[in-house]
């Protein structure tokens, strides 16, 4: 049997047939990889940890031979492809064309399904997947986590549990609900409905607000779709199929039949799930619909940059800003210079670069919770960067960068502010507003 690091194209004895609607794209992922190494570099386990299986090169073979029943999937092999993050920074550095994305999604379902895990594990879990994508649910959750958290924690207290304490904020924003129509300012050049997510509605509600101000100042009519909810994003990544499937299908109700010019969406990882929605329908009556919205999704920064934003004024104080790429942004939807080309356009920014701009900070939906240990060191290292580069604000594009950025930033008493890239565009608009109608 061949090993990984044979500079040749995997072949395989996968039994493609019994893998269902995932099986071809599983099936040719592992075919497309030569294991030339270009992704180690890149991948963030692999630079913390050093170990070959946990490089994407290394847990391709593992789920190579999982598929064709050499291994369980479960022991090491489980621990491996669960320290994977997912930020997908292998696609880019593939030279090949790996669709790992393809073979990761469907190889966690099958882990859940046929690998149990420990019971603390199963209920941190549960209680994540069954909080986090409800906004009342979470708004609860998070009060009761910012009193725990004036509490002296005791030693005790699991790791994942610590460190879901320390992502939650002192306190919270009040809930602040769009309306369910923005008008376009001045001429409408394009009309777009809006998701409003889940988790970002109870911790940072200004985002969306920030976003529809936005999209208004450049003539665009905003639509606020009544009846969407978690577009299945987080459920999706930690391999929760069914919870995926489900809630999905509610979004794609809320969206599909909407006369808009496109569905956009203001956090990185919803949006990269919302385009993958014609994998999760695979084989399915909705396919055909799903991939018809998925085709319609677009980032925020990707729908401006697209219409051609209009001039931005000032913001009220001149400020070095340092962008930090979130992954399903990059590396899930190849968007980087959009948020640049926003940003670099407000007239008193100074725009820099972080020295690893596409490492990611270790948030990765669950995994900072499930994975604290690789997490921290992943947020230490983006929190370095960030401080080297002179930034007093960090603008990134993804609710979970933002607060595992924060968090740590906070943890460093560095007095540098997290934002949206949309929150920063929003000053800026505003502030060229009044200076016109002054």
């Amino acid at each position: 049997m061949r090993k990984a690091g044979e500079n040749e194209t995997m072949q395989h004895r996968i039994p493609v047939e019994e893998l269902g609607p995932a099986g071809p794209g599983m099936a040719a992922a592992i075919e497309a990889c030569v294991h030339c190494g270009f992704c180690l570099g890149t991948c963030p386990t692999y630079l913390v940890l050093g170990e070959e299986m946990d490089s994407p090169r290394g847990r391709i073979y593992l789920m190579k031979q999982v598929l064709e029943g050499e291994l369980p999937l479960s022991g090491a092999v489980a621990e491996h492809l669960d320290r994977c993050l997912g930020c997908l920074a292998c696609v880019t550095a593939c030279p090949s064309g790996v669709r790992y994305g393809e073979l990761l999604t469907p190889i966690r379902a099958r882990r859940e399904r046929e690998a149990p895990r420990p019971a603390l594990a199963r209920w941190v879990r549960a209680a994540l997947l069954a909080t986090l994508p409800y906004p009342r649910r979470f708004r609860l959750a998070a009060r009761l986590g910012a009193i725990a958290r004036r509490l002296p924690v005791p030693r005790w207290v699991p790791l994942p549990l610590r460190a879901m304490l320390e992502l939650v904020p002192e306190s919270l924003p009040p809930a602040r609900p769009l309306p369910a129509h923005i008008p376009a300012q001045g001429r409408r050049r394009a009309r777009v409905a809006l998701l409003t997510g889940c988790v970002q509605q109870v911790l940072r509600p200004e985002i969306n607000h920030a976003t529809a101000r936005v999209l208004a100042a450049n003539g665009v009519e905003v639509l606020v779709p009544p009846g969407q909810g978690c577009c299945g994003a987080l459920a999706l990544h930690a391999g929760a199929e069914e919870q995926a499937r489900d809630q999905a299908a509610r979004t794609l109700e809320a969206f599909a039949s909407l006369d808009v010019d496109a569905i956009v969406v203001n956090a990185a990882g919803c949006g990269s799930a919302m385009k993958e929605y014609h994998h999760v329908f695979a084989g399915s009556p909705h396919e055909k619909r799903a991939r018809a919205l998925a085709d319609r999704v677009r980032d925020v920064s990707e729908f401006l940059a697209e219409l051609g934003p209009l001039p931005p004024g000032p913001l009220s104080r001149p400020a070095r800003v340092a962008y930090h790429d979130a992954c399903h942004l990059a590396h899930g939807q190849g968007v980087r210079e959009a948020p640049r080309h926003l940003l670099g356009a407000i007239p008193n920014v100074d725009l820099v670069e972080l020295d690893e701009p596409d490492l990611c900070c270790g948030s990765a939906g669950i995994y900072n919770i499930e994975q604290p240990e690789v997490a921290r060191q992943l947020q230490e290292r983006k929190v370095e960067s960030i401080l080297a580069s002179g930034a007093s604000i960090v603008a990134t594009g993804n609710i979970g960068c933002l607060v595992q950025v924060a968090a740590g930033l906070r943890r460093r008493g560095a007095p540098v502010r997290v934002m949206h890239t949309m929150e920063l565009l929003a000053e800026a608009y505003a502030t060229g507003a009044a200076r016109a109608a002054g």
